[in-house]
């Protein structure tokens, strides 16, 4: 009886979820320019319906097409034709989600019968935000829960505020899960927030910072498509925000910064993935961030998660060019590159974002240093495409680890160069 009650649970988790049968997502390598060009013109192609997880760059770096099952016959011939070399990487992304989906109900019984909070598997908003009580409860003396603003669909966005006390203190901004369907960034945000909380006074780096800098945690930054990852369609990555005159729905969150505003690598277009948005900071959830890194006035570093690449970058996305601070912002990362490759192996390249990934206009850690904020840095997790946005629940503790030896270090070096 009990096997089979798991087993109607999890089918009514999964009979609204839109599904992705016999749908794969290719890796291409190029070698050239010419062949880069066909890929975005590949890209323009929107009969196709396809999902760039990476975009096309440069002949160094592969791109990732999420391409469904009616389309990857027709994909598969333009490529061969202009011989255009690529591998299958991940075979069935519907298996895979299928995977996803028993173990996060397994995991879900066994927290249950545990009656104890399993930081080792993904969690719901709702699961996140009453995790989000029980710190601020349980270490009230050190975590508070502030609303910051309410998303499109009308759910409050919470940070939680670590600090030990005093009045507009020098600060440090993170934030995970801008984009909806990167499940890993959101993870790694609330073990960071728990090994925070549980740590001060017995971890000697973190007590010091703490007694130094208040740290502001937004874990949930796109709410709603956070929701809708868990309920309509896994591999959602926009707001949920309706445009007007089309149908499509949703702006990709971090192209609508007012950095560089709808230049290179966003789209105009409101059913593409990278669709910037009518104007800069259309998004409630961006200008809720916005409104409250200017009224605290304060911020030191502003560090956003993100996955998959495993990259730590710094500006410039939508330019070109080096930023004034270049050497130092490339040694802090290197730094903390090292630190955190020295735990499990896991290798990240480090530079500008326009340098190891793409050139991209209207990034949110762009608009922060532009702002004023020299510390500005974004992760991108694990992996390097095996798994890309369906990492399995059991990486979840190793990257949020490894990621805190990285982000350990990028604090020390603000703590200890105040400007």
């Amino acid at each position: 009886m009990e096997l089979l009650l798991f087993f109607l649970t999890l089918i009514g988790a999964v009979c609204c979820q839109e599904t992705f049968y016999g749908d794969q997502v290719l890796r291409i390598k190029v070698s050239n320019e010419d062949q880069l060009n066909k890929l975005r013109f590949l890209e323009t192609l929107e009969h196709l319906k396809l999902d760039f997880w990476l975009r096309p760059s440069n002949p160094q770096i592969p791109v990732d097409i999420h391409v469904s099952f009616t389309s990857l016959q027709a994909v598969k011939v333009y490529l061969e034709s202009r011989g255009i070399e690529y591998s299958i990487m991940i075979k069935d992304i519907q298996a895979m989600l299928d995977e996803e989906r028993v173990e996060i109900e397994l995991n879900r019984k066994l927290e249950r019968n545990s009656k104890s909070f399993n930081l080792s598997m993904y969690h719901t908003l709702d699961e996140i935000y009453t995790q989000m009580d029980i710190l601020a409860s349980e270490y009230s003396g050190l975590v508070s829960k502030q609303q910051i603003g309410t998303s499109y669909e009308g759910r409050p966005m919470y940070v939680l505020k670590f600090s030990t006390g005093g009045i507009n203190r020098p600060a440090i901004w993170l934030d995970s899960g801008i984009h909806a369907r990167e499940w890993v960034t959101q993870a790694t945000g609330l073990w960071i927030a728990h090994k925070l909380a549980a740590d001060y006074g017995m971890d000697s780096a973190i007590t010091s910072l703490l007694n130094n800098l208040d740290i502001y945690l937004l874990i949930v930054t796109n709410p709603d498509g956070y929701v809708f990852t868990h309920t309509d369609n896994r591999l959602w990555r926009k707001t949920r925000s309706k445009s007007a005159g089309s149908t499509c729905i949703g702006v990709d969150p971090n192209r609508n910064w007012n950095a560089g505003f709808g230049g290179p690598g966003a789209s105009n277009n409101p059913c593409s993935d990278s669709y910037h948005g009518p104007q800069a900071e259309s998004e409630v959830e961006v200008k809720s961030v916005v409104n409250f890194i200017k009224r605290h006035g304060n911020i030191k570093a502003f560090i956003s998660i993100h996955s998959y690449s495993q990259l730590l970058m710094f500006p410039y996305g939508y330019k070109c060019t080096n930023v004034v601070d270049y050497s130092e912002l490339n040694a802090v990362a290197e730094s903390a590159a090292s630190a955190l490759t020295s735990l499990y192996g896991t290798a990240y390249t480090v530079g500008p974002i326009c340098t190891v990934i793409y050139q991209a206009s209207g990034g949110s850690i762009d608009w922060s240093y532009d702002y004023g904020i020299k510390y500005s840095f974004a992760f991108e997790l694990r992996d390097t495409g095996a798994y890309g946005f369906l990492l399995p629940a059991n990486q979840i503790i190793p990257t949020a680890e490894e990621t805190w030896l990285g982000l350990k270090k990028i604090c020390k070096h603000v703590q200890d160069n105040p400007y």
